[in-house]
């Protein structure tokens, strides 16, 4: 449960961040953008649980959750900017 919580806060962080890294105009708001950073941040923890790069009880690191999040924020582009075409 801990490291559930700590990915969150972490994500949290690592979604402002990808989100001053990524390049382009961004309609998203804040909470959008938080929540993407907290779906990154849970994308590299599982992900690299299931690479078996962190242990069961341990959550991915902040660089991990920063690329977890920029992934998730380019597909997120990806997708909205089809549907405004």
């Amino acid at each position: 449960m801990w490291t559930l919580i700590v990915a969150i806060v972490v994500g949290f962080i690592a979604g402002l961040i990808a989100r001053a890294i990524h390049p382009g105009n961004d309609k998203s708001g804040f909470i959008v953008t938080t929540l993407l950073g907290i779906a990154g941040s849970l994308l590299a923890t599982y992900g690299g649980r299931l690479l078996g790069l962190y242990d069961e009880n341990s959550a991915a690191g902040f660089i991990a959750s920063v690329i977890g999040a920029l992934i998730i924020l380019f597909i997120y582009n990806m997708v909205t900017k089809k549907s405004r075409l």
